[in-house]
């Protein structure tokens, strides 16, 4: 009796799956030494994996506070979260600008993002699982990166949106929410715990997000031309709920990039990101193709707003396997700074005491 070779062959195609894939899931430190993934705050051991120390350790260790400040790692996290913070200022600017310019198309701003990124990683992701590899990844995981491009998706959709009715300095503002859903969902779920201080750091981000909607609700001051009070509230209420998305997504890809390899993760949200957004594009977006305008200062910023969207998702990654979704939102704070200058002094806009 002949042995069943196409058995042998799936379980063959299975098993190079995860071998390649198992290759890269674990992080490199700065010095070079394999880590356990999550923040120094919530590493943890994972079978035969060794966490890293946590940053209260580091101090204990070294008889001082604050002493993982200076570590390597700290800068090398701190410089990537100041390199996001602007790609996302950037990319924040650029939607203001077309919406200046009577383009406001949210889905369809972003579908290039996630035709690059589809374009970019999914080939090597299927050079490293070779196809039926690939398929066996897109039959066993592909759920789980269906649930996170809709996330991502709609967050993208939402704040994009948020710009045509609000205006640059209210809408980076609130994205301060982001924060409190990673938190939350963190907490929850990943078993996270906070100290007093942060909990009430993140209380006064809420405080914050209330003043801020009432301001634009009674003043109108930071209304750009055309915009009224209505549109101002809509505009705040979108922000919010596309903060809401981003930050259940930050989760989520923080969770599967501590289990797969970046290009992996990249490339499927690019994958499924683009036909979700293809979709969206199609129903939602028909009439405001008709009221565009299509100049080539247009096209400048959909390319400009395309490439650096592209560089912020490449690198979101490598910020959650070195830290964590939180830390990741807490550094993009630096992005509300620059857009409060970029506010104020490109768009001419003023802040409500």
């Amino acid at each position: 009796m002949e042995p069943n070779t196409d058995t042998g062959k799936e379980a063959g195609v299975v098993e190079h799956y995860k071998r390649a894939s198992a290759e890269e899931t674990r992080p490199t430190s700065a010095q070079g030494v394999k880590v356990s993934h999550g923040a120094p705050e919530i590493a943890a051991n994972n079978g035969t994996d060794e966490a890293g120390p946590s940053v209260e350790e580091i101090d204990n260790s070294r008889r001082g506070w604050f002493a993982y400040f200076k570590t390597k790692d700290f800068y090398i996290i701190l410089i990537l979260g100041q390199v996001l913070a602007l790609c996302i200022t950037s990319t924040n600017t650029f939607s203001s600008l077309l919406a200046e310019q009577g383009t406001s198309i949210p889905a369809f701003q972003t579908l290039f993002n996630y035709i690059l990124l589809n374009l970019l990683y999914t080939p090597y992701t299927i050079y490293r699982y070779k196809p039926r590899g690939y398929l066996s990844l897109l039959l066993k995981d592909g759920w789980k990166y269906i649930i996170l491009s809709f996330l991502d998706v709609e967050g993208n959709y939402f704040t994009v949106l948020a710009y045509s009715k609000t205006t640059i300095l209210s809408a980076q503002l609130i994205n301060f929410f982001a924060i409190v859903t990673v938190v939350v969902i963190s907490f929850v779920f990943l078993k996270v715990r906070y100290h007093i201080t942060q909990i009430a750091g993140i209380l006064i981000c809420i405080g914050g997000v209330g003043i801020l909607i009432a301001s634009d609700h009674i003043t109108g001051a930071t209304a750009g031309e055309g915009k009224s009070k209505g549109d101002q509230v809509k505009g705040d209420l979108f922000a919010l709920l596309g903060a809401a998305c981003y930050g259940v997504s930050n989760v989520v890809e923080e969770f599967l990039v501590s289990k797969r390899p970046l290009y992996e993760v990249v490339g499927q949200l690019g994958f499924w990101g683009m036909l979700w957004n293809g979709a969206q594009a199609g129903i939602f977006d028909r009439s405001s193709f008709q009221t565009a305008s299509w100049t080539p200062k247009v096209g400048g910023y959909l390319t400009g707003f395309t490439l650096i969207l592209s560089l912020f998702y490449s690198l979101a990654p490598v910020m959650f396997r070195l830290s964590s979704a939180a830390f990741f939102n807490i550094s993009l704070l630096t992005g509300n700074f620059w857009g409060v200058c970029i506010g104020i002094e490109v768009f001419g806009l003023s802040v409500h005491w």
